[in-house]
């Protein structure tokens, strides 16, 4: 399908923003994106063609540079586009001291991008990328009963502790909302709230912090498993399901959960790549840590004090409204995380 539209895709050099341009080619639009700097083109350029998009179409994708943290060249990137992808946004490996180092450039970056669309004059819906973070933390504990899209993060006194991380998408994702009802006028908004992101990476080195979970597993680099759960998605199908927000009309207005079945336990994400990757992951450990350790741990490794709130907790989301709305067929768990093992053995990441 071809399509004389030009789609802006924020964070272009990312997981999710490289994969939403791979799959804008394959279907013929015109893309533009942003990189913090215009030396990493080059390196976006190398990421779709192993992504398997020609030499032709990569050499068509236009680079602007415009970062979250400031104006310059948001007027520019967005100027004759009929749609934004938003998708830039930081994901730390751990929590900032300061929090607002994360929360500011990540709300006020997502508002940059709106208004820059709505000045554009041309933008017919920007969609944006949150994160479960912004629908299912700081809640008591409600067991295996799934979280939703009518669901948000508790912001005001958490019944359970909430990072940095969750404040930043929760607090992005509502500006969103606000500034399309205040100031949108007859532009369209759709957003996209996916689990933990996995599947296939574009390149050896700057994956995303998600993909970690799968190096250290299959490297025999963790001792042993946490006792918590999380969702899982293919980023293909992350991509995806923003294409069907940007053009199909039931999604203006809404919000989508990106989840593949149920959320697994760390123990299950393990035997999913023994299963699928046999002898090659035989490195992956089986047996859980006690919560006591982890949290001891916690006091001394600002990456583990992360999932010290939800050790011992099994939580579950459903993206059964994207299924129904907007026809989404994700691929399994599995098939995502084998993906992603696969694809680190290709690049030489696998010991």
């Amino acid at each position: 399908m071809a399509s004389s539209d030009l789609v802006l895709v924020t964070g272009g050099s990312g997981f999710v923003g490289s994969h939403c341009i791979l799959l804008l080619l394959e279907r013929g639009y015109r893309v533009r994106t942003t990189v913090r700097s215009l030396s990493r083109s080059d390196r976006v350029r190398q990421m779709l063609e192993a992504g398997g998009a020609s030499s032709e179409k990569v050499q068509g994708v236009e680079f602007v540079a415009a970062d979250l943290s400031s104006d310059g060249g948001w007027t520019e990137a967005s100027g004759g586009c009929s749609y934004v992808l938003h998708v830039a946004s930081p994901l730390p490996a751990f929590d900032p001291k300061n929090e607002d180092d994360l929360i500011v450039p990540t709300r006020e970056g997502t508002l940059r991008a709106l208004r820059a669309a709505k000045a554009a004059g041309t933008v017919k819906r920007v969609v944006v990328t949150s994160s479960v973070s912004a629908v299912g933390y700081g809640h008591a504990d409600r067991g295996a009963k799934p979280f939703t899209e009518e669901d948000w993060t508790v912001l005001e006194k958490p019944l359970i502790p909430i990072t940095a991380y969750h404040k930043s998408k929760t607090l992005a994702e509502r500006a969103a909302w606000d500034f399309i009802e205040k100031d949108g006028g007859e532009m369209e908004l759709a957003v996209v709230n996916p689990v933990g992101i996995f599947g296939p990476i574009l390149a050896a080195k700057d994956y995303a912090t998600s993909i970690e979970l799968v190096v250290r597993l299959m490297n025999g680099q963790l001792p042993g498993l946490p006792q918590l759960s999380m969702g899982i998605v293919d980023v293909r199908d992350v991509a995806d399901l923003h294409l069907r927000c940007m053009i199909d009309p039931k999604a203006a207005g809404q919000r989508f959960l990106a989840i593949a079945g149920d959320y697994l336990t760390m123990h299950g994400i393990a035997m999913a790549l023994k299963n699928g990757m046999g002898d090659k992951a035989n490195k992956v450990p089986t047996r859980l840590l006690p919560n006591f350790l982890l949290r001891i741990l916690g006091f001394f490794d600002p990456t583990v004090a992360l999932i010290v709130p939800e050790l011992g907790k099994y939580k579950n989301a459903s993206g059964a409204k994207a299924e129904r709305v907007l026809g989404w067929q994700p691929r399994s768990a599995q098939e995502a995380l084998v993906g992603t093992a696969e694809s680190l053995e290709k690049f030489g990441l696998l010991k």
